[in-house]
């Protein structure tokens, strides 16, 4: 006889694992923790195995969990499907979007309207995603989508939008004066963070000391430190504010290598998160191409 397994009970275990916390998934779903639970449970009932081990203070799926986890989203995604095309959809369809700090003022707001203009009723869900985290919150389905950076020519999935140049910033008029300090003051963003990572490799190569003034997980407080003469740091030139200094070659600071601009889309997208991929791949190309950076994609 076949076991039916609750659709609720299997949303409640894939917006878990997609969030990485059944305590969160528990908010996102408006339902108690305990509740959460019980779904849980019902599943490993229905399944007569377990779905998921611990470890650490988290649940990680078994390999009966993993196998069920695939078949879940199918289902859920028919199921949401089969309620938008009958007009019984409890609630708008959902868009998650993760993109880098440095494209939120311009590139996030021309994509949230063209897109809107197109799709309607359906809910995006943008994150300020740390670039290290984006990829994985893709390829794990956290998001359907995301912009992020990479260092050129490395291995990873995405399709390349562009090429860009990395430089050194200080406030106007200090750049000569920090660049002759014996250890550079450096500003940089939290740990991992390839422009962290690329600016230091650079100094390291050219046997340059450094010390690290400021770090903050915030692209204005990078700015803003920045602004106040706490030290140098390495960027590119996209949206930088004007009242700071790009730093010349003749000042002697090593290059800095450039980075390349992914966009990643998750292999469950939805119809509409294939769609707001398509109006953020046009509307990047277009605010990008108005800077000395390399296009990649026409």
């Amino acid at each position: 006889m076949i076991r039916n397994f609750d659709i609720d009970a299997l949303r409640s275990m894939v917006v878990g694992v997609e969030l990485g916390s059944f305590t969160r998934a528990a908010s996102e779903l408006g339902r108690s923790q305990s509740a959460i639970s019980m779904h849980i449970k019902k599943l490993e009932d229905r399944a007569g195995k377990p779905l998921f081990t611990r470890q650490g203070r988290g649940l990680i799926p078994t390999e009966s969990g993993e196998q069920l986890l695939s078949y879940a989203r199918k289902i859920i995604a028919l199921n949401d499907e089969a309620a938008v095309a009958l007009g019984v959809s409890e609630s708008e369809s959902c868009v998650k979007l993760g993109l880098p700090q440095d494209f939120f003022d311009a590139i996030l707001p021309k994509t949230i309207k063209e897109f809107s203009s197109v799709v309607e009723n359906v809910h995006v869900d943008v994150r300020a995603g740390r670039n290290f985290a984006l990829e994985e919150d893709v390829y794990s389905g956290r998001l359907d989508a995301a912009i992020a950076f990479f260092p050129v020519g490395s291995k990873g999935s995405g399709d390349l939008l562009f090429q860009m140049p990395t430089y050194w910033f200080a406030g106007r008029g200090q750049g000569h004066r920090q660049a002759n300090l014996r250890k550079l003051p450096l500003v940089l963003f939290d740990h991992p963070c390839l422009f962290r990572t690329n600016a230091l490799r650079a100094l390291e190569q050219d046997q340059r000391l450094w010390r690290v003034a400021l770090t903050t997980p915030s692209l204005s407080g990078i700015w803003s430190a920045v602004q106040a003469n706490q030290g140098l740091t390495s960027r590119t030139n996209y949206r930088a504010p004007q009242d700071l200094e790009r730093l010349p070659e003749s000042l002697g600071l090593p290059a800095t290598e450039p980075i390349e601009v992914r966009l990643l889309v998750s292999e469950r997208a939805s119809p509409a998160a294939l769609a707001l991929c398509e109006v953020l791949q046009k509307i990047a190309l277009q605010e990008l191409s108005q800077h000395t950076f390399e296009a990649v994609v026409a």
